[in-house]
């Protein structure tokens, strides 16, 4: 576990993966693989060509999070840096991709071993940014599926809170979809003794905010899975000054471009009406802004997921092979199908991190375990790698299986 404690030991932001690519392309260049570096700017591509056959893309990414890590290992990062933000912070693999670069290396090296087994491309990238939703974009843009052989699969894992040891999988949605929406809203400010005189806009504000409740549970039907949060409300200085501006954010969740839209278009639609109900003129109605690019769902295509559970079931046992519903957290993994949904089958699974003494010892707390972005976040390394490559490297071999 050396390559593992040294990458959670020196994490890196979102585009600055340099050390941590260059680790992993002289891993798969040391297996056989031949290996292009820089590809999405610190991406890095290692193909293996191994005769006729299918072409199957595993992907791990290798961003950190601009986390003070409190977790107390004798391994811990002591790291700070600057993100594309210009936010100085500590870094901390918060997230696991630690463990996802760590389970490919060892993919890559039972994969080359192996070769007598199976026939076909293997296609295996470390992907830049994927915190920031933007790393697998960047390196389809780079011309990874004209560059590289494309995939007619495309595969990954992630570490979870579920039991360590245990892989778990979604048939169908797996990811949600994520935009991140900023309200900017103008008022005219005065006294607060005198409302009368001004148009207060964290009254419109607080308006806007309740009525954005009603979109999931009055527009979106019921069976349709749908989020909007208000994470931020930003206005005013001091008790007696009504102010002239608030500013809202949003995060919004769904799984369906579909049930987006509707999302989207309701959320313009009520800021507009309360604005023309709480009498703002014209010239001061409040403008919406969504951010772009958003982060779009993950699919697992229904009959690869189920042909996985059942490999998994077999290998592992039912114990450690588990069906588990769609979670609205977001990835960028969808976007490699997204560039072919016809033509690429995809599939991300979870990997389960924690012991059952630590599961036991939280719920005997009241304590949830730490959950990924947190600061004490620490999954058992040893059980998260060792079972994400095995299941890459047996999902892979059944893909890519020589005919008996």
């Amino acid at each position: 576990m050396a390559i593992y404690r040294d990458l959670h030991a020196n994490p890196e932001l979102s585009f600055q993966e340099v050390r941590s690519a260059k680790i992993m392309a002289d891993a798969a260049r040391k297996a056989g693989f031949e290996v292009t570096e820089g590809v999405g700017k610190t991406g890095v591509v290692a193909v293996m060509k191994n005769g006729p056959g299918p072409t199957v893309l595993i992907r791990a990414d290798m961003d950190a999070l601009p986390v003070i890590e409190q977790t107390g290992l004798p391994y811990a990062s002591k790291k700070r840096g600057v993100s594309t933000a210009g936010v100085e912070s500590g870094i901390m693999h918060a997230c696991g991709h630690d463990t996802h670069m760590t389970g490919w290396i060892g993919t890559a090296k039972q994969m080359a071993a192996r070769k007598a087994e199976w026939s076909g491309t293997l296609v295996m990238i470390g992907q830049p940014a994927e915190e920031l939703g933007l790393g697998s974009r960047a390196m389809l843009d780079d011309g990874l599926y004209t560059r590289f052989p494309k995939p007619d699969y495309a595969l990954a894992f992630h570490v979870g809170s579920g039991p360590a040891g245990a892989v778990a999988v979604s048939s169908g949605w797996a990811l949600a979809n994520a935009d991140s929406v900023d309200i900017d809203i103008f008022g005219i400010g005065g006294h607060g003794s005198m409302p009368q005189l001004a148009k207060d806009p964290i009254v419109l504000a607080s308006a806007i905010v309740m009525r954005l409740q009603t979109i999931v549970s009055r527009e979106i039907d019921a069976q349709d899975a749908a989020v909007v949060t208000v994470g931020s409300f930003h206005s005013g200085a001091k008790h007696n000054i009504i102010p002239d501006k608030a500013h809202l954010q949003l995060t919004v969740r769904s799984y369906s471009d579909e049930t987006r839209k509707k999302l989207l278009d309701a959320i313009e639609r009520i800021v507009k009406g309360e604005a023309i109900a709480a009498g703002i003129p014209e010239k001061l109605m409040p403008v919406v802004k969504i951010k772009e690019p958003f982060t779009r769902s993950t699919w697992n295509t229904p009959e690869f997921a189920e042909e996985f559970k059942t490999q998994m079931t077999a290998a592992l046992g039912e114990k450690r092979s588990l069906s588990v519903p769609a979670v609205m957290a977001a990835e960028d993994f969808g976007e490699y199908r997204r560039a072919d949904e016809k033509g690429i089958k995809s599939l991300m699974f979870w990997v389960g991190g924690f012991t059952p003494e630590a599961l036991a010892e939280a719920e005997a707390r009241g304590i949830p375990i730490a959950a990924s972005h947190a600061p004490f976040w620490s999954p058992d390394p040893v059980a998260v790698v060792s079972t994400g490559a095995e299941a890459l490297t047996r999902t892979a071999l059944r893909i890519m299986a020589k005919p008996q």
